[in-house]
């Protein structure tokens, strides 16, 4: 960023890119600004955590779950990505962590978090 003299404002500006590419589908695109956003400013979980969401969404569950464990370091209660850890952790055939990743998430106040918790539960059971 300072070599750059860039500010959060031109993050920001990249973040908007990043997410439009996102919500359009088009996921090799919104990636490659993701990772680029992730080496300027590489503590933000927003980031960190759409980074793991992708991959997950490619499936590349290893390199998924490097960045959702990188996001937790950063906001270690964050629902949303605890549920794609556990579905990472699944996808590489880690099923008693994954379980009880997903049993930790059950006591989930968001009723999405907690109903797809238990179906991850009865699915890998």
């Amino acid at each position: 960023m300072e070599l750059l003299n860039w500010t959060e404002e031109q993050i920001e500006d990249l973040r908007f890119v990043a997410y439009s590419y996102l919500k359009q589908g088009l996921y090799d695109d919104a990636l490659t600004f993701f990772e680029a956003i992730a080496i300027l400013s590489p503590d933000n979980a927003y980031d960190l955590q759409t980074l793991g969401g992708i991959y997950l969404h490619q499936g590349k569950a290893l390199l998924a779950l490097n960045f959702l464990d990188k996001a937790l370091k950063v906001d270690p209660h964050h629902y949303p990505t605890l549920l794609n850890r556990a579905k990472a952790l699944f996808l590489l055939g880690y099923k008693k962590q994954g379980i009880a990743q997903a049993h930790a998430l059950e006591t989930c106040r968001d009723a999405a978090i907690n109903s797809a918790a238990r179906a991850l539960i009865l699915s890998y059971q």
